[in-house]
């Protein structure tokens, strides 16, 4: 037989629980956590000589599918290649953004310069990409805050054909920012399909998440990628 105090132990239990639940609700609801946002991107590739290629990229990226802005970047490269297998690429890229969801930061840019190393392995029908980058960061936060950081990033891309243009990938990338003791600062984990419609346009569709140290999103990406090839034709 339950004490006399007990029943009210247990609603104090419920509305404990309901409180906390309700709490977690609110603070996903207000970092955009329950929303599906989506990147709109752009990537290029011009080929300029057999070992030099010119490197550019344009994303547009939102906490949710065509609204609440996160942030838009571009980024512009030189790459040379050292073989078919490796290559490196130095580059600069400037961004604009928000920090928080529905929260806009009017005076949030951001300059980076990196480099790049890119390697390739073949595991059987398996394309593995390895990216090992270094990023140089300098953010300007606010009218009275400027931040310089430098970040670690390592990225796996591993890609399988399904047919003659039609292939599946899934990546994972690691941030770390080296400049704190506590190094972690993000990963990406996701996957998707890749079309190739011709010998210059590919075009991209997948899902991913983003895991922070203390929140999660989630990401659909739609991409295009044009490769071209300003080479001299030998006849």
């Amino acid at each position: 037989m339950l004490k006399n105090n007990q029943p009210k132990k247990i609603i104090k239990l419920i509305y404990l629980f309901l409180f906390i639940f309700s709490s977690v609700h609110l603070n996903a609801q207000n970092s955009g956590e329950n929303k599906m946002g989506a990147w709109y991107m752009y990537n290029s590739s011009h080929k300029l000589s057999n070992k030099f290629a010119l490197k550019t990229m344009a994303h547009f990226r939102y906490f949710e599918t065509s609204s609440e802005f996160q942030q838009e970047i571009y980024r512009l490269g030189a790459n040379y290649s050292f073989n078919k297998k490796t290559n490196l690429t130095l580059g600069v890229s400037y961004s604009t953004g928000d920090l928080a969801y529905n929260e806009p930061s009017i005076h949030l840019y951001e300059f980076r310069f990196y480099e790049d190393l890119n390697t390739t392995s073949i595991w059987g029908n398996f394309t593995a990409n390895h990216r090992f980058r270094l990023e140089h960061r300098f953010i300007h936060k606010n009218i009275f805050e400027d931040v310089t950081q430098n970040w670690f990033r390592y990225n796996l891309n591993v890609s399988y054909p399904i047919s003659k243009n039609l292939s599946v990938y899934i990546f994972n990338e690691l941030f770390l920012n080296i400049d704190r003791a506590k190094r972690f600062a993000q990963n990406w984990t996701g996957g998707g399909l890749l079309y190739k419609m011709n010998q210059n346009l590919k075009l991209k569709m997948g899902y991913f998440q983003i895991k922070l140290p203390t929140k999660v999103y989630r990401r659909l990406q739609l991409g295009v990628i044009v490769n071209t090839d300003f080479r001299k034709k030998i006849i």
